[in-house]
């Protein structure tokens, strides 16, 4: 196996990795915002978004 072939292999394997990554952090950062968002907007809701905030980002992450 041509080693030039087999380095690059392994850096494309290491950047797929890294960008697998970043989709879920926009995600969560994404969802939280929307979430203090809401709260800022219905006070009396908070803990209803929170909940629904904290089961969102555990299925995000699991995704």
């Amino acid at each position: 196996v041509n080693p030039l072939i087999s380095a690059a292999s392994v850096i494309a394997a290491r950047l797929a990795v890294k960008l697998a990554y970043i989709r879920p952090r926009i995600c969560q950062g994404t969802a939280a915002g929307r979430a203090v968002e809401g709260i800022v907007r219905q006070p009396k809701s908070e803990g209803k978004i929170r909940d629904t905030l904290l089961l969102s980002l555990d299925f995000i992450w699991k995704l």
